[in-house]
């Protein structure tokens, strides 16, 4: 009996001690002491953006170390709804997709996590995160009350939510504070009902104990229209900004609690055919050093950006799509390499707290495979049978890639002409009606390129009844602000020579899984005089396995090809355009390649390759090139607020 009482007062000694130990994972809002509160004890965190979808899963744990090692307390994440459901009803969580996964090993890493969960997020990402098919209903209003979005957001927050509950700091995990929405008083709707759904909803899937916030730009129109009661409002703002007035705002909003600035810009971001973004970390530690001694919290955005692979980037308004690189003039490079930003940032944070011991991890080293000769394999029009293996569909007038279920890359617009144009006839969009760029054939003759606000109108010649075909690409749907409904493909009519012109016969392509089952691999027949056309290249070459340490990251290179797509081992590494700039390279990670077999380059170049009247390469090598000189000059406004 003695000996029972004293386990059965062990056991409850243990109970206890469990109980106190879970009691004692809190996360709260001080208003009074003006801080966060973690385990009862003022908390003061200094963090990084990372961005799970733009860095591979095999270099989540070199990243997320090195930001540990920089002295960061925490990391901010953006959760892209359209990452994780590109068709309605079918999820995604799995490799580059899991999100578990990834705070988990951030948990293990040591590092706290603030989600920013969406439903959207902004981030220079394709629609800012919201999931094309929301657009099968073309009058829906986004990011407002409208029945339909709100429907689908609240379908998607009770699969995302649940996940994210085990992982809060109150239940064990990393997560110590979710935001909800993102910006949105720099939304033309300013919804509070919107806002005060989302709340509910976050609230009955996490909890009461969550900190939940939101974050709007240091101005008070947007404040004003960000925040709602039970949503703590931050700000964000950027180097050279006045740090005690830009507080003053938040103060506006929040008399008291912690001074908190969610996205403080450590560089920014690029637009084709603008020069590449730098911020001189002068400025940027000079400004940080001002946050910390005023003791806000501060999350540098970006710590690490990363890349677009394949079609994730973004756009701005007048249209202006985001190139492949995300790297964003920050601290860690896209490949993830320490810069000189990185060491002068961890010595501002230094004089605050201190410095985890040990060594950084070093920066990857990066290996020039050299030349790749490429053969032209197929063009684009003579592999319809496999790029479009649903069939086309008819319609009397165009229909958009949303109405036709194709919410990336490539769709292809056949009709014939209803007249004889003998001499240059114009064809034009109506409004502007080409999202994004059409190249233009008659009877697989190449006649010119429609771009959205560049080129609404060229000149073609053929004969009545000729095929005329418009291969339409989306580069990418607007990220920022109202326009963000950004339909792609043919919006509206074309005219030739003033008449409507009917009767399409449209083709969804799905290149991507050609690609990776290898059916454009295959050479096939095609005319001489069709190289000028979209076109696909193969190539392929081999890595020694007999050298220690290969294979290695690198960059590939584009010597006299236009623009297009590159996909290696079937991955997409997204849009080349080095004709514009100001990206000249691709940031190839490591991992996509192999020393057990050939590698397989695929490129499909829309306009016009070297390999007609020079050397036919493409070339890797070790270091990166995102800052071409640009020809043309650009006004070039840094603050996205405005």
């Amino acid at each position: 009996m003695l000996l029972l009482a004293c386990v059965f007062i062990l056991l409850n000694v243990l109970r206890v001690g469990v109980c106190t130990e879970a009691a004692a994972r809190t996360f709260e809002i001080d208003y009074e002491q003006n801080c966060f509160r973690k385990n009862g004890v003022p908390f003061r965190y200094i963090s990084g953006s990372i961005h799970y979808s733009r860095v591979p899963r095999f270099y989540w744990k070199d990243r997320l170390l090195k930001m540990r090692m920089a002295g960061l307390d925490a990391i901010y994440t953006y959760v892209p709804w359209n990452f994780h459901e590109q068709t309605p009803g079918l999820y995604n969580f799995s490799g580059d997709h899991d999100i578990e996964s990834f705070l988990q090993l951030a948990n293990d890493v040591g590092l706290l996590v603030i989600l920013r969960a969406g439903p959207y997020i902004c981030g220079e990402w394709d629609m800012g995160g919201l999931p094309a098919w929301l657009l099968a209903k073309t009058s829906i209003v986004l990011r407002t009350s409208d029945p339909d979005y709100v429907q689908a957001v609240d379908n998607w927050m009770s699969v995302l939510l649940p996940k994210i509950k085990p992982l809060v700091y109150q239940n064990g995990g990393p997560i110590i504070s979710v935001q909800v929405e993102n910006e949105y008083g720099s939304y033309f709707a300013c919804d509070y009902n919107y806002l005060r759904h989302l709340l509910k909803r976050f609230r009955q899937h996490l909890g009461d104990e969550v900190v939940l916030f939101t974050t709007d730009g240091s101005g008070l129109p947007y404040v004003k229209c960000g925040s709602v009661q039970g949503l703590y409002t931050t700000i964000d703002f950027g180097p050279g900004t006045n740090v005690t007035a830009a507080f003053q705002v938040q103060r506006s909003s929040e008399p008291k609690g912690p001074l908190v600035n969610s996205e403080f810009y450590t560089g920014w971001l690029d637009h084709w055919g603008e020069p590449h973004s730098v911020v001189a970390t002068e400025r940027v530690v000079r400004t940080l050093d001002e946050i910390l001694a005023h003791g806000a919290n501060v999350n540098m955005y970006m710590f690490i950006g990363g890349t677009n692979f394949g079609y994730w980037n973004g756009a701005n308004t007048p249209y202006e799509p985001q190139p492949t690189s995300y790297d964003y003039d920050a601290p860690l490079s896209e490949a993830g390499d320490l810069t000189d930003k990185y060491f002068a940032i961890r010595d501002v944070i230094k004089k605050y707290k201190q410095i985890p011991e040990g060594p950084i991890p070093p920066t990857t080293p990066k290996f020039a495979y050299g030349e790749v000769y490429m053969e032209k394999v197929t063009t684009l029009v003579d592999a319809l049978n496999i790029l479009a293996k649903y069939g086309a569909i008819k319609s009397l007038y165009p229909l958009t890639f949303d109405q036709i279920k194709q919410y990336f890359g490539f769709t292809l617009y056949r009709t014939v002409l209803p007249q004889n144009c003998g001499y240059p006839t114009s064809l034009s969009t109506i409004l502007n009606g080409v999202h994004d760029r059409a190249y233009v054939t008659v009877d697989k003759v190449p006649q010119g390129v429609l771009e959205r606000n560049k080129q609404i109108s060229i000149n073609i010649t053929g004969i009545k009844g000729a095929e005329l075909d418009l291969l339409v690409e989306s580069m990418g749907r607007v990220n920022f602000g109202r326009f963000n409904n950004d339909f792609k493909g043919l919006i509206t009519n074309l005219t030739l020579n003033g008449t409507i012109l009917g009767n399409w016969t449209i083709y969804p392509l799905d290149i991507d899984n050609a690609v990776i089952n290898g059916l454009v691999s295959k050479k096939h027949d095609f005319q001489l005089s069709s190289y000028s056309l979209p076109t696909f290249f193969k190539g392929s070459f081999f890595i020694p396995s007999g050298i220690p340490d290969l294979p290695q990251d690198t960059f590939v290179k584009f010597p006299g090809w236009t623009k297009g797509q590159i996909w290696i081992n079937g991955f997409n590494l997204g849009r080349y355009w080095p004709a514009r700039g100001p990206q000249v390279t691709l940031y190839v990670p490591r991992h996509i390649l192999t020393t057990s077999a050939v590698n397989n380059i695929t490129v499909l170049e829309l306009e016009n390759s070297p390999c007609n009247t020079g050397k036919c390469v493409v070339e890797f090598v070790d270091k990166p090139i995102l800052d071409q000189k640009i020809k043309h000059e650009f006004e070039f406004n840094k603050n996205k607020f405005h």
